[in-house]
């Protein structure tokens, strides 16, 4: 039977482990000296390693040939758990055991010593998802448990956690992982399963996981069967309705030089292919902060694929910084006000000819219609003050006759 990507190549010890260093060095290096804590709390976003470490920190416990940072992988104990059918490993889905009454039954076994291995782990996975009364009703075991019981929490969202609960754990707080880091461990897996994938459709991938590897998995896994056994850029594109960055590129540079007629066809462009315009703001806001990045601080600079790498390089020589900056504030106030358009394509294309109408000026650049303006103005109001003072000099008093009343028959 087929096996997902994301279940398949789940990492079995702490060398597999992709990113998530500054982890994997603390607990390997409390299980070869022995100090272990009593409770652990992994947090993070999807899809970082909160379960897996959970998991491989319960193999490191409970490994036959004892508690060790590398488990030999072959004993009954290490495949039981990999199997998911250890059982002195208590797996938790606090998301369906809100109840006080559901705590109160997992403590009432906690006292008896593990059945088959060396510590009975409790993994409570979305641990935020407790209750007050169950967060209470777990306070004194979690402070002070049995020797041979182990608490694992993992959760998304730890400012939900009573800061009782935080105290008496050890947090790690997992980080999503950088593009270049997915990027090569898709590339590995995609190898092993000796499927033909282009490196653009790998980076685009990545890009779009946002520092979760499973869900860069997960998107791999439908690349792979909708490009019918292979991963190509454009069905990459396709699949997950991208804008292709390249107009970005065009139409920055259209704006830049001025191009009204290439800014048109692009904005006719974007109607007739029915792209989320919101979608498209957001590609350039980020797109003009890479160019910014790019011209001042170059080690900064996000990386990408070496076609995108060549045309935002030549980009970032054509615009000048100043211009930069305005295109960003124009679009970041442009983005904003979007909902407040009449509608999104409207609120999209008004950003994009203000871009176009305001332009910093330079050091060696006047305002030459600034001064004929203010000169005609000020005759103006001389002229009018003028006409008052005639008007005023001129005109004569009105005499209103007296009507007398006509005598009565």
């Amino acid at each position: 039977m087929y096996q997902v990507l994301a279940r398949k190549y789940r990492p079995r010890n702490f060398n597999e482990l992709v990113g998530q260093n500054h982890v994997s060095r603390a607990l390997t290096s409390a299980l070869e000296r022995g100090r272990l804590h009593h409770a652990y709390l992994f947090t993070g976003t999807r899809g970082v390693g909160k379960t897996t470490i959970a998991r491989i920190l319960a193999k490191c416990l409970n490994c036959e040939t004892g508690v060790t940072s590398t488990p030999c992988e072959v004993c009954a104990t290490c495949k039981a758990v990999n199997e998911g059918r250890f059982i002195d490993l208590i797996e938790i889905d606090a998301a369906s055991r809100t109840k006080v009454e559901d705590t109160r039954e997992l403590l009432d076994n906690v006292p008896y010593a593990p059945t088959q291995g060396r510590f009975k782990v409790y993994l409570i996975d979305e641990v935020h998802m407790l209750s007050t009364h169950s967060f209470n009703a777990l306070l004194k075991t979690l402070e002070e448990p049995p020797e041979h019981v182990k608490f694992l929490f993992a959760t998304t969202d730890p400012q939900k956690l009573p800061i009782t609960v935080i105290s008496r754990c050890l947090q790690f707080t997992l980080r999503p992982l950088a593009v270049d880091e997915i990027t090569e461990h898709l590339t590995a897996i995609l190898n092993k399963e000796h499927i033909d994938a282009d490196q653009d459709a790998i980076w685009q991938i990545a890009e779009s996981a946002q520092g979760s590897l499973r869900d860069a998995l997960s998107l791999t896994d439908q690349a792979i069967a909708y490009g019918q056994g292979a991963v190509h850029h454009q069905d990459v594109k396709d699949m997950l309705g991208l804008i292709d960055r390249t107009i970005i590129y065009d139409l920055i540079l259209a704006i830049h030089q001025n191009q009204q007629a290439r800014v048109s066809q692009l904005l006719l462009q974007f109607r007739q292919q029915a792209l989320d315009v919101s979608l498209v703001l957001d590609q350039l806001v980020s797109t003009l902060h890479e160019l910014a990045l790019l011209q001042y601080l170059p080690d900064l600079a996000l990386k990408y694929s070496e076609e995108i790498n060549q045309k935002i390089l030549q980009l970032s020589k054509l615009v000048s910084a100043q211009d930069l900056q305005l295109y960003y504030q124009i679009a970041c106030k442009g983005r904003a006000d979007l909902q407040l358009a009449v509608t999104q394509e409207q609120g999209f294309e008004m950003c994009v000819l203000r871009m176009l109408a305001f332009r910093p000026m330079h050091s060696n650049e006047v305002t030459v219609q600034a001064a004929p303006l203010v000169q005609i103005l000020d005759q103006q109001n001389q002229q009018l003050a003028s006409d008052v003072r005639q008007e005023k000099q001129f005109a004569a008093p009105v005499e209103v006759a007296s009507v007398e009343p006509e005598p009565e028959p």
